[in-house]
């Protein structure tokens, strides 16, 4: 399994991921599963997956060399929108189910892939966050749900309910995702280190921050520490209930 999340911000965009591929308990490897589409000064585009590894390999390799559409050839780096570019990531799903998903059907394997699609073409003024599902369908983020979670998420999910708005800044924002990290971390041996942290700004065009963090990153080990010392201050200082006698 995995754990990516997004955040789509009024500033721009959050990405992490982790970077654990798990295929038995004696047979874990590295893989990054943030993929970057961009031509400087025209369009930036990132991709996170997570599911089956060969399925996501896949796709993101039919973005790459692009799919007939229309008695043309269309790939990340040319379609007009974000929204184009969200059907398109769809349609490479759907392509990839057609020519190798009745074989795994045979074999009792799961066609299981989620993807998060973010980023922004020139001209389109702000950038955009999709979850892109096995079926090829998708939803958008929006200020009222500001945050997309694909994989193992629902270790990570309650410091993003409680906290991420529209208007949270994006260096805030990086701390709440690794907080979510964190969490996930701790309660799911299937996800892994090293994380791959991704910040767009809006308008830019190129990532403003891309950083592969390890066990070894000072900020993210004081990000833990402090956060679990946080949880437990606050546990201590909760009242005992007044109904226990």
């Amino acid at each position: 399994m995995t754990y990516c999340v997004g955040l789509s911000l009024v500033d721009g965009l959050v990405l992490l991921s982790d970077t654990r591929t798990n295929a038995g308990v004696d047979n874990i490897s590295i893989f990054s599963k943030m993929h970057i589409f961009q031509i400087p000064d025209e369009r930036f585009i990132a991709l996170l997956t997570a599911g089956n590894l060969a399925i996501a390999q896949a796709v993101v390799n039919l973005l790459h060399e692009g799919i007939d559409s229309d008695e043309r050839v269309e790939t990340l780096y040319s379609v007009p929108t974000m929204f184009r570019a969200a059907q398109l990531v769809g349609e490479a799903v759907r392509r990839v189910y057609r020519v190798d998903g009745e074989a795994m059907q045979a074999q009792n394997v799961t066609f299981d892939v989620s993807i998060l699609l973010g980023g922004e073409i020139k001209g389109r003024k702000r950038a955009r966050l999709f979850q892109i599902y096995s079926a090829g369908n998708f939803i958008e983020a929006t200020p009222d749900t500001p945050f997309l979670q694909i994989g193992e998420h629902k270790y990570g999910k309650p410091i993003l309910d409680r906290v991420v708005q529209y208007d949270t800044d994006l260096y805030d924002g990086v701390k709440l995702v690794l907080v979510s990290m964190d969490s996930t971390l701790r309660s799911n041996l299937t996800v892994g280190m090293p994380i791959d942290l991704l910040v767009y700004r809006r308008g830019a065009l190129v990532p403003e921050l891309r950083r592969r963090i390890t066990e070894e990153d000072e900020y993210f080990r004081a990000i833990r520490e402090r956060w679990s010392e946080a949880l437990r201050e606050t546990y201590r200082a909760m009242p005992r209930p007044n109904w226990t006698g």
